[in-house]
């Protein structure tokens, strides 16, 4: 029998809802969609969200799972309700994000050269002495226009008391995008009225944005530069995302054996000879770039590349040695680094947290170990940390023996009430906990995409966001305030 899928009843539960207050009344920017599907005749919303799986299964948009025993590809799962931000709160997270990333830039490029925020005592010595993602290898480097990080993809959480907190940076080949610009296509062919009316910021213009930022690291006298796409191949769990962006881009998808170094310049195969590359937008890891320069054991790499690329011969995007900043010890350090190098206030502050490398810290930690989120420094996907208000007493006891063996390689923070939006379960809605990755390209100028990816947890209760741990995404809308929307668009829904 058909449902009449309906936000009555549905409840907030006491957590901060995306969607609507707690009085039941939609958010700004959000009456136009609940009016839509309120008014939606019994099974359309069904039958559009299954419309929605089928598009996304036909346009094959998968993702890998590391360690999977059946090895194969999974369908990254999409819920058809959007998380929406309105345009006054996207301004501040945007010149956040902006702000972040220039610091983050700047001490990147200071650690591997003057090193003058250790110096000063800003960040301890040791930390980043002990940081297993400090590349000796790029002292010295200087990337074109002296930006490290071109393609950042930030994770943001909101808390119960409404603020909008940095979670954690990717700088080395952050993922994702592609599941943005796909989920937009999808949205806009099952609401098409609410979604003009609604004055949605578009997310299209990201690959041609991405290709002028690439271009724009080619020497000035390269006029029509030649950007590939470096992939490790098609076993990577991304694989999917690199080959569609190099087609958006209309770039090359190339692997480390199509590349060639001579001449002091990198080169690609192709039918008709050797063809210089100027700028590889790269999506191996730093260890795997260059057999000569990093891990000898590399066949996914290019022999020779970095000493291209130290001579100003080939850009490469992100510039090796960015994943000092994901380092989630590191991380603790941004508002310092804003400060510092920008003499500015963090406009988007941190999740709190504890460094277990300081004794204090540690202590606290250990003996609170239960009510915090534990995390190794350099682990992502949702692996390497631990839940303590959802772990067992063995669980804990295992990673109070990890911390206490190895404190510089963990932190840990409070276990925050993320934020949660209406999401399509069985005949109703459920609230579900969410987060959200914009995406930040940093060339000649800064460019935010707007809105980015809102990762879902599909798991009732749980925090755990990521896809390699059951979690799922929605399309992400940055709007006009209700008052800035037209009566005339209004009457066309």
């Amino acid at each position: 029998m058909a449902v009449p899928y309906t936000f009555d009843g549905y409840e907030t539960e006491g957590f901060f809802d995306e969607l609507f207050y707690e009085s039941g009344q939609p958010r700004g920017g959000g009456q136009l969609l609940v009016d839509k599907i309120n008014s939606l005749p019994e099974g359309v919303l069904k039958q559009r969200q299954e419309a929605i799986d089928r598009a996304l299964m036909r346009m094959g948009i998968t993702f890998a799972v590391y360690g999977d025993s059946e090895g194969t590809e999974k369908i990254f799962p999409f819920d058809i309700i959007p998380r929406i931000i309105n345009t006054l709160e996207w301004n501040h997270i945007e010149a956040g994000l902006k702000q972040r990333i220039r610091a983050l830039n700047k001490f990147i490029n200071d650690i591997y050269h003057k090193q003058e925020i250790i110096n000063d005592g800003k960040i301890p010595r040791e930390i980043l002495e002990k940081a297993t993602s400090y590349r000796k290898q790029c002292h010295g480097l200087n990337p074109p226009r002296g930006i490290w990080c071109h393609i950042t993809g930030t994770d943001l959480i909101r808390h119960s008391d409404g603020a909008i907190y940095v979670l954690e940076d990717n700088l080395r080949c952050p993922s994702g995008v592609s599941y943005v610009l796909q989920n937009r296509l999808v949205m806009k062919r099952s609401f098409p009225q609410v979604f003009a009316a609604s004055q949605v910021r578009p997310v299209t213009d990201y690959p041609s944005r991405l290709y002028e930022t690439l271009t724009s690291l080619a020497p000035d006298h390269i006029r029509e530069p030649t950007v590939v796409v470096l992939t490790p191949g098609i076993y990577n769990s991304a694989y999917y995302e690199h080959s569609f962006l190099a087609q958006q881009m209309g770039v090359e998808l190339v692997q480390g054996s199509d590349l060639v170094v001579k001449d002091g310049h990198v080169f690609m195969r192709t039918t008709d000879g050797f063809h210089r590359v100027d700028v590889i937008y790269r999506r191996i890891d730093d260890d795997f770039l260059d057999p000569k320069a990093f891990r000898e054991d590399s066949m996914l790499g290019v022999p020779g590349l970095m000493e291209v690329y130290r001579n100003g011969n080939v850009a490469l995007a992100n510039a090796p040695g960015t994943g000092i900043a994901d380092d989630k010890v590191i991380y603790a350090y941004v508002p310092e680094m804003i400060r510092y190098y920008l003499n500015e206030e963090p406009i988007l502050p941190n999740v709190p947290t504890y460094v277990c490398e300081r004794e204090e810290d540690r202590k606290y930690v250990v003996e609170h170990i239960g009510e915090l989120v534990v995390k190794a420094a350099n682990e992502a996907g949702g692996y390497g940390m631990l839940v303590g208000p959802h772990s067992t007493k063995e669980q804990q006891q295992e990673f109070v023996k990890k911390v206490e063996a190895n404190p510089r390689n963990y932190i840990a923070q409070p276990t925050l009430s993320l934020s949660r939006v209406p999401t399509l379960v069985g005949d109703h809605f459920e609230g579900r906990h969410v987060d959200l990755r914009p995406y930040i390209l940093y060339g000649k100028d800064m460019w935010v995409l707007p809105g980015g990816l809102t990762r879902v947890a599909l798991k009732k209760g749980s925090l755990v966001v990521n896809s390699s741990q059951g979690g799922g995404s929605k399309d992400t809308w940055v709007v006009a305030q209700s008052s800035e929307l037209s009566e005339q668009a209004e009457e066309k829904i």
